[in-house]
Order: structure tokens, then sequence, then C-alpha cells
């Protein structure tokens, strides 16, 4: 089985609401990442989609994080840095932030492309560079809990 099959089943496990706004939030990156390797986790808590310019986990500067309830915009780099004059920002490590996304729209939002501008920006690895992008499933867990 492909990538993209496994992954479509992966979004299955989702109440057919959550499925549609991962796929949806995902095409979105899609266009604003298009160079972007996508790297899926479909974990105990969470199905993982990050976004980095290399296949590395490492490298990823966003990612989507899905679970029943709802899914989070990620910032895997450099979150407490990052320009939030609306105070969108959720978490108080040391390196990553999220954002809640009612719906896939809000990645189109002005604070929330910001923020992923800023993100781009302060990558440690440059996510510019010219190829095509590649679904790669890093990891699944046996074990999980409900999607629905």
């Amino acid at each position: 089985m492909d990538a993209e099959a496994r992954l479509a089943g992966f979004v299955a496990k989702f109440s057919p609401p959550m499925q549609e706004q991962i796929r949806a939030s995902r095409a979105r990156l899609r266009t604003r990442l298009p160079t972007a390797f996508e790297l899926v986790y479909d974990n105990y808590n969470f199905l993982v989609i990050g976004y980095g310019p290399t296949p590395r986990a490492s490298d990823a500067i966003v990612s989507l994080a899905a679970h029943a309830r709802g899914v989070n915009l990620c910032f895997l780099q450099h979150g407490p840095e990052l320009p939030d004059p609306g105070a969108i920002l959720r978490g108080t490590g040391k390196v990553a932030r999220n954002v809640a996304l009612a719906s896939a729209d809000d990645l189109d939002r002005p604070d929330v492309a910001a923020l992923i501008d800023a993100a781009l920006g302060l990558a440690q690895t440059p996510s510019d560079a010219p190829g095509d992008p590649e679904l790669i499933i890093k990891s699944v867990s046996a074990k999980q809990r409900p999607r629905r």
C-alpha cells in the first residue's frame, strides 16, 4: 500500500467532520508549502502530519496534530520567539507552540499566516529548496486513543 493510501486509512479513523477538516487543512498547507516533505506519525494521542524541508523530523517547521476533538497547527521550532500580537499561540514549553484550528479556513487568517511566515523565516534549514514533495509514513503506534 502506498503512503497516500495509508494516510487515507489513518484519516478514516476520525468522524466525518474531522476527516473533512484534516483533509482540507492538509490541502491548505500543501499549497502553502509545495516543496515540503510531509512526515506522518499515527501516534497514541494524535495523527500528526509534519512539514519540513528535509525528511528529518528535527527539521519540521510546522505540523497538523489531529485528535478526536480538533486539529492544532503546531510550530515545532522557535515557538516562544514567534511574534504573536493577537496572543493566539498556546503552550508554555521551551520550543513548541500551537494554535487550535476551528476549520481549515483558519490557516488563511492573517494572524495565522503571519505566524507561519515567521516560523519559516526562523527555520534552521531553509524551506524554499526546489524539489518534489514526498509523503513519508514515519511511525504508526499499535495502540491509539479513539479517534471518534
